[in-house]
């Protein structure tokens, strides 16, 4: 089983339990980005979160952008990178470019 494998594996459990989850999946990178293309966080309603789509560094951000999306609805893009403050805020310093889409798990 791979490491998306088993996140998405997760997620459907906690699906099937009746929580609430929205998947965050990282779709782009430029330049030094600590997780690839293809790497997914999940989180829930409840706040529990597994999975990873940057080492840590944006995943506050993404978790609270993936409670916004569970609470209405709508998926979202986020782009993090070397010329968005709000990356250095939340501490993406690696220099690259991350680009991730959140959406709810139906």
């Amino acid at each position: 089983m791979t490491e998306t494998e088993d996140v998405l594996t997760v997620a459907a459990g906690w699906r099937a339990a009746g929580e609430q989850v929205a998947i965050a999946t990282v779709t782009e990178t430029w330049g030094s980005s600590p997780r690839p293309a293809g790497s997914q966080m999940v989180v829930t309603a409840s706040g529990k979160m597994a999975g990873s789509v940057s080492g840590g560094c944006i995943e506050g951000a993404v978790a609270d952008a993936a409670m916004r999306t569970m609470q209405d609805g709508t998926p979202q893009w986020l782009d993090f990178g070397v010329t968005n403050e709000r990356a250095w805020e939340v501490g993406l310093a690696c220099g690259g470019k991350v680009k991730v889409f959140v959406e709810t798990l139906a």
